[in-house]
């Protein structure tokens, strides 16, 4: 699924896509392809209006004022355009850009309408309204095929083609009905007439969900972190002097609930995609809290406090139940004791957790820092019927 940069990125799109008048052009900057080191990794994406105005980066700011202007260009002329930025010269100056990273950075400048109901910002707005995932499949090299042809499979399950050539829009869908559980991948379709396409195709993952238990000082720093990363976040208290709108105004959601009320709310769904941190500083209420998350299995589950504490917690429950996500204490070791450096502590767990880390020291690291892409010669086709 994706990662929560691409989600900050697709909030910032949707929100400048609203803003601006319905039927106006709009361009998108979307790298497909990466070989070597680059900033950023495919499915990084920038939007771009007539006025100016951007939303999201697509490198660490080499790239930009280059992808702007052929934005604008792309705004005019109506054509989509594939870009290869390549910056493993020994001069470094590819294209007077000076790029830092020795890779080679394929980037798709297309036009856009502001309004398209069947375009990528509506389709990024539903991902956030539903909390479900889209997944998209483009075409992004090919001879017969125009360049951005593409297919969209939306959270309700519908799918909707920009495609004029049903069999185009065929050999789209079944290409994409092959990412799996990845975040991005790459296809070469090949239609019965004989006309073939290399097609780039990602998951458009919705944000990530947290649940905080508790309802302390030390939880508004962890909600406003989250926040900054675009994630989804609740707050739960039994006590109402806490659980308030005036101490977590940036939170999505925030419940008051008695321990004897978590087990059937509707508000307190845990899906195994949910992340949890229990951190209420009562015994009796995180004793309750795990005997009911414990079971919903989410991918990652966080008790603050001392081992000791949470195994006794355990000891008193008597219930056997899977403990994989279970992260006690809650956090890496980074010699956290404020507030603030005890939610960047869980954070930072969170996201290698996520991101299927160790959350040690990148100097450590003997494999390259961002995961491999597949090799060229490993892409699977799609043949047509």
């Amino acid at each position: 699924m994706g990662s929560a940069a691409q989600m900050k990125t697709i909030q910032a799109i949707v929100e400048l896509a609203r803003g601006v008048e319905p039927g106006a052009p709009l361009a998108m900057a979307t790298v497909v392809k990466v070989r070597g080191a680059a900033y950023r990794r495919p499915g990084a994406r920038m939007l771009m209006t007539t006025s100016g105005q951007t939303a999201g980066m697509i490198s660490g700011g080499c790239l930009e004022e280059d992808a702007r202007e052929r934005g604008y260009q792309a705004m005019k002329s109506g054509r989509p355009q594939l870009v290869t930025y390549d910056s493993t010269a020994p001069e470094d100056i590819v294209f007077g850009l000076g790029l830092g990273c020795s890779g080679v950075v394929a980037v798709l400048i297309e036009p856009l309408a502001a309004g398209d109901e069947a375009g990528l910002p509506e389709l990024f707005a539903a991902c956030v309204t539903r909390r479900q995932p889209g997944y998209v499949a483009t075409v992004i090299r090919s001879d017969d095929i125009p360049l951005a042809s593409r297919v969209l499979r939306w959270p309700d399950g519908r799918t909707t083609s920009n495609c004029a050539e049903p069999q185009v829009t065929e050999a789209l869908a079944r290409a994409l009905r092959t990412i799996g559980a990845r975040r991005t991948c790459w296809r070469q379709i090949e239609l019965a007439d004989g006309r073939s396409a290399e097609v780039f195709i990602e998951s458009v993952a919705p944000p990530v969900s947290l649940t905080v238990f508790g309802a302390g000082d030390d939880v508004i720093p962890l909600i406003q972190l989250a926040k900054i990363l675009g994630w989804h976040t609740r707050v739960i208290d039994q006590r109402k002097a806490y659980a308030t709108r005036e101490r977590f105004p940036g939170a999505d959601a925030v419940l008051c609930l008695r321990p004897e009320a978590l087990a059937t709310s509707p508000d307190v769904v845990i899906s195994p995609e949910s992340v949890v941190v229990i951190m209420s500083h009562q015994f009796a209420y995180d004793r309750e809290l795990l005997r009911i998350v414990l079971p919903q299995s989410p991918q990652y589950l966080g008790v603050l406090g001392p081992k000791s504490r949470t195994m006794r917690l355990l000891d008193e429950l008597a219930e056997t139940h899977d403990h994989s996500s279970l992260h006690a204490p809650a956090g890496l070791d980074i010699g956290g004791e404020t507030p603030e450096e005890i939610a960047v502590s869980i954070i930072g767990e969170i996201q290698a957790v996520l991101a299927h880390r160790e959350g040690g020291l990148l100097r450590e690291r003997d494999a390259p820092i961002h995961d491999t892409m597949e090799p060229l010669d490993a892409i699977e086709t799609v043949k047509a019927d």
